[in-house]
């Protein structure tokens, strides 16, 4: 059965548009040149990274980051950046009586506005820059596993990206639900028939909650 669910965040809970935005805004692009770009990068299945490569050769995240920060426009996550369907599925999901975490390759200033946001809604709030470990890597699961209160054949983790999430998820013995947003999910080939790797395809959050009912009665 399954008892615990632990979420991604970007592009799972967190529509990043406006993050987007932001870097291009910085960079001095313009955003639809900027999201063009973007998307090749992600479609050729290069590390997101190297969009700023493309524009500013040598570019260092870390210190463009603190320059943000330092200019009054750090990286922030509020409320109007969380997609429609995540307040009424984390209540739904605790009112079935699951255990809910959030675990991403996310930096601490996201972390703080995590926290903030979902505090009281989650049991955990996982990131790869506090745990030194980060997607795709074994020991970020092996890191998520130690902190559930459940067996990995007990978890589900919901991701957007076949090869930062499913694959890794599945090799550690979780449970999977591949969510169809965002432009890893839109841009990397996969086939709802031929794809049997995810336990569940998903098009909204809203359609965990009987999912995992029908799925834990057919396994009781």
């Amino acid at each position: 059965m399954i008892r615990a669910v632990i979420f991604d965040v970007g592009e799972c809970l967190v529509d990043e548009t406006a993050e987007w935005s932001a870097w291009a805004d910085w960079l001095g692009v313009p955003r639809h040149t900027f999201s063009a770009v973007f998307g090749a990068v992600v479609a050729r299945g290069d590390d997101w990274r190297e969009v700023f490569e493309e524009f500013r050769p040598g570019f260092d995240l870390s210190a463009e980051r603190e320059a943000r920060e330092e200019a009054g426009l750090p990286q922030t996550i509020t409320e109007e950046d969380l997609y429609p369907d995540v307040r009424d599925t984390l209540a739904t999901l605790r009112a079935d009586g699951l255990w809910l975490g959030i675990a991403a390759n996310q930096n601490t200033q996201v972390g703080r506005c995590l926290r903030e946001l979902f505090a009281s809604d989650v049991d955990l709030i996982g990131l790869s820059d506090d745990w030194g470990t980060a997607k795709p890597d074994p020991a970020f699961f092996a890191r998520l596993i130690s902190l559930v209160p459940a067996e990995p054949h007990e978890m589900l983790y919901v991701g957007d990206r076949l090869d930062n999430d499913i694959h890794p998820a599945h090799t550690a013995g979780l449970h999977t639900a591949l969510l169809h947003r965002g432009p890893w999910a839109t841009l990397h080939p996969h086939n709802k028939k031929s794809d049997r790797l995810p336990t569940f395809h998903i098009e909204s959050l809203l359609e965990l909650s009987p999912l995992i009912a029908r799925f834990n009665e057919d396994h009781h």
